[in-house]
């Protein structure tokens, strides 16, 4: 209770049409007619849709809020640009702080924390775990195609474009498609405790999710620093703080060994990276879980 929560990422965005908004409309003033009214629609309708979303604590909600958010950067930095002179120095400072702000918050791991639980049933506690290392780079070009394949054919067809707008929208909506469920399965990772102990629930590194009984948890805690841990190594190279956690004997588990590959190991030790190292400690620690 005592934390912000999603509140914080829906002040930014109900704030930046009075903050963005002026920039936005001056850059428009000097295109067609008909492109700047779509333009305009298509901003109104993604912001309310947005701000819709973010009164609703999903996965789904925070998966179309980490798109949108950084859409509106982009958007604001080209109108800044393209107005030049024409904008007060104070309104770009104003337009592009509120954008980054708002785009922090939609990532901020309080933010991912709220909306991941907002999924879950009962007494369950879900927490998200970092984006595998590997995917660091490959996700800001999963949000391009997703952006740009949304938005480039009807922007097209608004400005008289027929053939190219067409052209874009057969091939930029299924790419938007699947760049968009790709980048929702990084937001469907994450540890789950249950009455019964907690689970790890990984579709990049785990077709089945790993239930772990209360009972088989012997310790868990920060993986030693600068030191080789024989285990099976859950963290995909995600930045950040690694959890260890130790069980008082093996267990089966199965892993992705390539694509579409699974093998099977016994794993008495297992390494993972949540966004929140500490609050999941706590939580584990307050379900009488060992923590050392």
């Amino acid at each position: 209770m005592s934390e912000p929560g999603p509140w914080t990422v829906r002040a930014a965005w109900v704030v930046l049409p009075f903050a963005a908004g002026p920039a936005l409309a001056r850059a428009l003033d000097t295109t067609a007619t008909l492109f700047r009214t779509s333009s305009t629609v298509f901003a109104w309708t993604a912001w309310t849709l947005t701000l819709a979303v973010t009164l609703v604590p999903r996965t789904v909600s925070l998966t179309m809020l980490r798109i949108t958010a950084p859409t509106t950067v982009a958007a604001v930095v080209w109108s800044v640009v393209d107005a030049g002179d024409d904008l007060g120095g104070w309104q770009s400072a104003l337009a592009v702080g509120s954008t980054l702000l708002a785009t922090a918050a939609a990532f901020s791991p309080l933010t991912g924390d709220a909306y991941v639980n907002g999924s879950s049933y009962g007494s369950e506690r879900r927490m998200p775990l970092r984006i595998p290392g590997a995917l660091l780079l490959l996700a800001p070009v999963a949000w391009l195609v997703a952006v740009v394949g949304t938005g480039s054919g009807p922007l097209l067809l608004a400005s008289g474009q027929w053939v190219s707008g067409l052209v874009c929208v057969a091939i930029g909506l299924p790419a938007a498609a699947i760049s968009v469920r790709a980048l929702h399965g990084l937001a469907r990772r994450w540890v789950v405790f249950v009455p019964a102990g907690f689970v790890l629930h990984d579709p990049f590194g785990l077709p089945d999710a790993l239930l772990v009984p209360r009972r088989m948890a012997r310790r868990l805690g920060p993986a030693p620093a600068g030191a080789d841990v024989d285990a099976l190594d859950l963290t995909h190279r995600a930045p950040g703080l690694a959890l260890l956690l130790e069980l008082t004997e093996a267990l089966p588990v199965n892993v992705s060994t390539g694509r579409r590959e699974v093998g099977s190991v016994d794993a008495q030790r297992v390494l993972f990276t949540p966004t929140r190292p500490g609050a999941l400690l706590e939580e584990a620690r307050r379900r009488r879980i060992p923590v050392h």
